[in-house]
């Protein structure tokens, strides 16, 4: 398993500093931090594909020096850190550390992932009635200082923010399952930190350390017999996460969209967007509408459609709330989860840009999950989530972002969140296609020829796939050296995107292993 590069710009293991750090939801189309081009070297033996990433230009802004004689000067711009205080509904007013070059999505993040307020996903922060925009650094805002006084504002739905609201919270719902991490899907990746520490919190480590000292004498001789020589049967079980039988909460026996879906034209006068069925651990089912206000129970069953809501009315903003409501043990489950989530090390709740595809995994109880079996089952092949029915042109935005001007701190660190943004999505969809390049599910542009390699345009991006393209390596390796070749191509391209040279551009290139066949995918040429 390779280990990706050191992303340059981290967090420090505060929870308040996920903001930084976390990829951007589906909700959240802003850039973070650094370019890259990336490549998958590694075999996997099971069927998610091995990536590893490279930055192309790495900035520490503690140690950035300016030359006067240079055309590019870089001109260093002071951070000034202060404390802004957040208020939201049902909480207590609570203090948030900030810096002057922060963006006001950073402060949604931090929000959308802090154990009180993680549920709520449509909400607007404003400034003394203001409403803040969410691409703006929190320098450029007026009258924003020294305990200046942030609300938290619930906006109302549309279509999209309900998608965008459900998925997260199925995602806090599955926070803690390992399955997401070893498969490396919505952009987890496996993180050891609480297996070297054995523990979740301080306290526990703590405990553990104690336990172990005690145990010290009786124990420090004894060597675990899969390390002893002339071992015939050596198990593969060492190496997989020691945490990986830790039993699974289970909030919710149903949660998806209901058949009665979508709203006919007189309901969606009505302001509904979207229907869905849950059944809770007591057995109780529910039809639950999703309209422009919030959300609240209908008298729907399986069998007849009823919009009209159960008796009290009761009309919650966040799902998480009405379900609290519903179920007396969905609130204590999934409070238990959301505190498990927040004990862990950072590195271990955030989406990292640089996944690690681990190449073994244990075998996981396979659970009922609707939102998994519909991303498997409907086509959203060259479509992204957050620009629904659109295609994007990989290779305009990759040199718009290189051209985007660097002579001062403020404008490299937004040219390398646009850049790394486009890398890491660029990176992302090229994955997805290759494993449908692989799976059979892109018909091939050449499938009649003879040649040893199929080429596939999906997404505005083109794909080979094949060894030993038109024997070109007959004398040299053969297969052997056409299976290496694509790697070596990858590193002059990274080669030249590390020279970072004005005018100079490159393609958007990718190698990627899945299944034991490479595939290659590069931007389209206009």
């Amino acid at each position: 398993m390779k280990q990706a590069n050191e992303n340059p710009l981290t967090c420090n293991g505060h929870p308040e500093d996920l903001g930084k750090t976390r990829k951007d939801s589906d909700n959240d189309d802003s850039a973070t931090n650094t370019s890259s081009t990336s490549s998958i070297n590694d075999v996997p033996l099971n069927n998610c594909p091995n990536t590893s990433s490279s930055s192309s230009s790495n900035l520490n802004t503690s140690e950035v020096t300016t030359n006067p004689d240079s055309a590019n000067e870089l001109v260093v711009l002071p951070e000034v850190s202060f404390n802004i205080r957040i208020q939201s509904s049902g909480l207590e007013v609570f203090d948030l550390p900030v810096t002057s070059s922060e963006l006001v999505q950073e402060i949604h993040q931090v929000l959308m992932d802090k154990e009180e307020t993680c549920h709520r996903t449509c909400f607007s922060l404003q400034l003394d009635g203001v409403i803040l925009d969410n691409f703006t650094e929190l320098k450029n805002i007026e009258g924003l200082k020294e305990g200046s006084l942030l609300k938290v504002v619930e906006e109302q739905y549309t279509v999209r923010e309900v998608r965008i609201h459900v998925r997260h919270i199925n995602e806090l719902i599955h926070s803690c399952d390992l399955n997401d991490l070893y498969n490396g899907t919505n952009g987890y990746s496996l993180c050891l930190v609480n297996d070297i520490t054995s523990s979740d919190t301080p306290a526990a480590s703590a405990t553990t350390d104690r336990k172990k000292g005690a145990d010290m004498n009786e124990s420090d001789t004894n060597v675990p017999e899969y390390l002893l020589p002339n071992q015939n049967n050596i198990l593969l079980t060492p190496l997989f996460s020691t945490n990986n039988k830790v039993n699974r909460l289970q909030c919710l026996k149903v949660f998806a969209y209901s058949g009665w879906n979508p709203p006919n034209g007189s309901r969606k006068l009505h302001g509904d967007l979207m229907y869905l069925q849950v059944t809770t651990c007591e057995e109780k089912s529910f039809h639950i509408t999703a309209c422009t206000k919030g959300f609240y129970v209908s008298q729907t069953t399986d069998e007849k459609f009823l919009p009209k809501p159960v008796q009290p009315k009761a009309i919650f903003h966040s799902l998480v709330d009405l379900l609290n409501s519903l179920s007396p043990a969905f609130k204590k489950k999934f409070a238990a989860i959301q505190r498990k989530r927040c004990t862990k090390h950072p590195f271990e709740r955030i989406q990292v840009p640089y996944q690690i595809h681990p190449w073994l995994s244990p075998r996981f109880e396979h659970t009922m999950d609707h939102f998994r079996a519909e991303d498997a089952n409907i086509n959203k092949l060259g479509h992204e989530d957050h620009i629904p029915g659109q295609v994007r042109d990989w290779n305009e935005e990759l040199q718009i972002t290189k051209e985007l001007p660097k002579k001062t701190l403020p404008e490299r660190l937004i040219r390398e969140r646009a850049m790394f943004k486009v890398h890491s999505d660029f990176v992302s969809a090229a994955i997805r296609g290759c494993q449908a390049v692989v799976d059979g599910n892109i018909m091939a542009i050449n499938p009649g020829e003879e040649s040893k390699v199929h080429m596939y345009i999906w997404n505005n991006m083109f794909f080979s796939l094949g060894f030993d393209v038109k024997e070109h390596y007959k004398d040299f390796g053969g297969d052997a050296a056409a299976h290496a070749a694509p790697t070596n191509d990858l590193q002059g391209v990274r080669a030249i995107n590390t020279l970072d040279l004005d005018g100079l551009h490159t393609l958007g290139t990718i190698v990627v292993d899945y299944r034991g066949m490479r595939v290659t995918a590069q931007s389209i040429v206009p």
